[in-house]
């Protein structure tokens, strides 16, 4: 008989990285319902609940408010690939990983794609993207609005009226930022934002919250293409190139959870469950007051990591408030470090990608895990682990509890 393992029993682990998190006990419980099919009204009716909850979460009145089955890059290649024909224009805002990774998606659909870059731990000034844009007219403008590679935040305020100007859709990946941070859809004017539970939101990774305003579901209607297995006599495609993918084809997803419920893959019921009880808890609490704690607990992990002696990485202007790198002090192993935090403590913080691999940490406090008790049990233990490898650790502790003390004052 093949070895069918032990029962799952992971760590109670504080998982205090750049995502995932651990989720709110709320959402786990809500994964843990009973199953529908997938066109019973009960599920199509959490269905239109979710795209509700999401219009709310996102700041939008988009009809085409849902969320795609798969991770947080599920949504970003249904967005691109929906968006971007082949040959297509596109101009990438880039200052660092997941900017690279929307050039990487662009490369292989074809694209024809400049881009308008930034240093790492910065962001891009908006009138080099408004230049870029004016000079190369593209068809699709695609940015990051935090990139927890370098912790920075690009601002995008302007970036809807950019697009109207020259005829483009523009493209926001919010997965690091969503419920966090505002992500103000309709302020801005972006016509495809998407996002993903594991960060602030909360939740469990494997469902992508989408919304797509009414110009480009227009835009993505026109490259429409009913499946053959399913399409009925009277079914009329549209008149652009058909979208390059099946499973992320967004003309069909939005069928599916149109009132048409065209079939196009099966709903995964738990993911959908988990997303709902996620907007739930964020609009309960308030996306202001929301927006005020993670912004709050960031300010005192900066505060923390300063007063311990390290240095904080990136520009304060533009940091995000989930996410913030730290410099790995000189003459100490960043490895060992986060084995001892994990280890000796059950906490995990991350590490980087790229040109800061091995010389920045990366401390997130975001969705159930923006509280002060564990950003201080989390700074407590960073003090620990320094001083256990030479490193003389002053007290982090104190300068964030003071931080959390001076917000009640």
């Amino acid at each position: 008989m093949p070895d069918v393992f032990a029962e799952i029993d992971p760590p109670q682990r504080l998982l205090m990285g750049p995502g995932p998190v651990n989720a709110y006990p709320r959402v786990l419980r809500a994964m843990s319902a009973d199953l529908l099919g997938q066109f019973d009204p009960e599920m199509t009716g959490y269905m239109n609940e979710t795209m509700a909850l999401y219009r709310g979460v996102f700041q939008t009145q988009n009809r085409w408010t849902f969320v795609i089955d798969g991770t947080a890059r599920a949504g970003i290649e249904a967005a691109l690939v929906s968006l971007t024909e082949p040959g297509a224009k596109v101009l990438i805002v880039r200052s660092g990983r997941f900017g690279l990774l929307l050039t990487e998606i662009c490369e292989r659909l074809g694209a024809d794609y400049v881009t308008v870059d930034a240093d790492w731990g910065q962001v891009v000034p908006f009138d080099r993207i408004a230049q870029a844009a004016r000079a190369h007219r593209p068809q699709v403008i695609a940015a990051i609005h935090g990139d927890t590679s370098t912790t920075m935040a690009q601002p995008l305020d302007s970036l809807g009226e950019l697009c109207r100007e020259i005829g483009a859709l523009s493209y926001v990946d919010a997965t690091a930022t969503l419920g966090g941070m505002s992500v103000p859809v309709d302020a801005w004017g972006a016509d495809i934002v998407t996002a993903g539970l594991q960060k602030c939101l909360g939740g469990p990774s494997g469902s992508a919250p989408i919304t797509i305003s009414d110009r480009a579901a227009e835009f993505i209607f026109a490259r429409r293409h009913t499946e053959k297995g399913i399409r009925a006599s009277d079914a009329t495609d549209g008149n652009r190139a058909r979208i390059g993918s099946n499973y992320f084809d967004l003309a069909m997803i939005m069928d599916y959870w149109s009132e048409k419920r065209l079939n196009h893959h099966t709903e995964a019921t738990s993911m959908l469950y988990a997303a709902r009880e996620c907007a739930r808890i964020a609009l309960q609490e308030g996306l202001e007051a929301r927006f005020a704690r993670h912004e709050l607990a960031g300010r005192a992990v900066v505060a923390g990591a300063r007063a311990i002696g390290l240095a904080v990485y990136g520009d304060d202007a533009h940091r995000m408030t989930n996410v913030t790198g730290i410099f790995i002090p000189d003459a100490i192993d960043g490895e060992t470090i986060r084995r001892r935090m994990r280890e000796d403590f059950e906490i995990e913080i991350g590490t980087a990608f790229g040109p800061l691999a091995g010389k920045i940490w990366r401390i997130g406090a975001m969705g159930y895990n923006a509280r002060k008790h564990k950003v201080l049990i989390t700074l407590g233990a960073l003090e620990g682990c320094l001083r256990a490898e030479g490193f003389a650790a002053r007290s982090g502790v104190d300068a964030a509890l003071e931080m959390y003390e001076a917000s009640h004052a």
